[in-house]
């Protein structure tokens, strides 16, 4: 997440609107500069679509100075800057970068710094992950529907993971949760990917995710919320020169199963 986090300072200096303010002019800036930038965010945001509708009521659309200071001038902690108020700053900020969440810029930087090639035979890479967290996204998105194929590339066949996953999704299909998407209700966000193993056959990855969901029932409209921000662990396997997901460490896992 330090990467993430200093490349969007990056992004936010070279930003057309700042470069051409007086804030594209001075080397080092002060409280009078992020009242300024404050400003020029402001403005953005009140004609930014993504923040059109339930999503302002959300996120706002104003970020202070003071937030922003703090921003720029203080080197990154995990306690601090994964705690969900600073995240939804930071989806503010990327929204201002023309995005449309923090997750949509994770993920070009995540593509910029791969390449199309990272998948190819034998080829381990950590952005295993990020395709996995956006397949479980689809796949709840088709809910009731349970198409398990869409792991087919991400997680192998005879896996415990796979087991266990599908027994949950299928007990929540047959109960006929179907996930809200409408005005952005439902989303999540992977923050960081640390190697905890790095074995040539085996890889042990700690991240960190957000999850916000919101599940209603088909036949009477009850609503189930997720909502959390946890630690998980992957443990990836190569087999037959193919890395794949083999099993998960998941503290909240099942907790929509047990709701009954």
């Amino acid at each position: 997440m330090k990467t993430i986090y200093n490349s969007i300072k990056n992004e936010v200096v070279k930003h057309p609107k700042v470069k051409d303010s007086v804030l594209g002019k001075v080397q080092e800036w002060k409280r009078s500069h992020y009242i300024i930038l404050s400003e020029i965010i402001k403005d953005e945001l009140a004609l930014s679509e993504e923040l059109k509708h339930n999503k302002k009521f959300e996120l706002g659309n104003t970020i202070s100075h003071i937030t922003l200071q703090r921003f720029f001038e203080n080197d990154y902690q995990d306690k601090t800057h994964n705690d969900l108020r600073f995240l939804k700053t930071l989806d503010k900020i990327c929204i201002f970068l023309g995005f449309k969440d923090l997750n949509s810029y994770i993920h070009q930087l995540k593509d910029e710094e791969t390449s199309e090639n990272i998948f190819s035979e034998g080829v381990f890479s950590t952005d295993i992950v990020y395709r996995y967290c956006s397949t479980v996204f689809e796949l709840y998105k088709k809910f009731p529907t349970l198409n398990l194929e869409l792991f087919k590339d991400l997680v192998f066949d005879n896996s415990p993971f796979l087991e266990r996953a599908s027994e949950f999704s299928k007990e929540l299909c047959d109960r006929k949760f179907e996930l809200v998407t409408k005005n952005n209700r439902s989303n999540f966000e992977v923050f960081d990917i640390n190697i905890v193993t790095d074995e040539p056959d085996k890889k042990i990855l700690e991240t960190q995710e957000f999850w916000n969901l919101l599940f209603k029932v088909g036949e009477t409209g009850e609503e189930h919320f997720v909502n959390q921000l946890n630690t998980q662990i992957y443990f990836i396997r190569k087999i037959n020169n193919s890395w794949k997901i083999w099993d998960n460490y998941n503290p909240d896992a099942g907790r929509l199963n047990n709701k009954k």
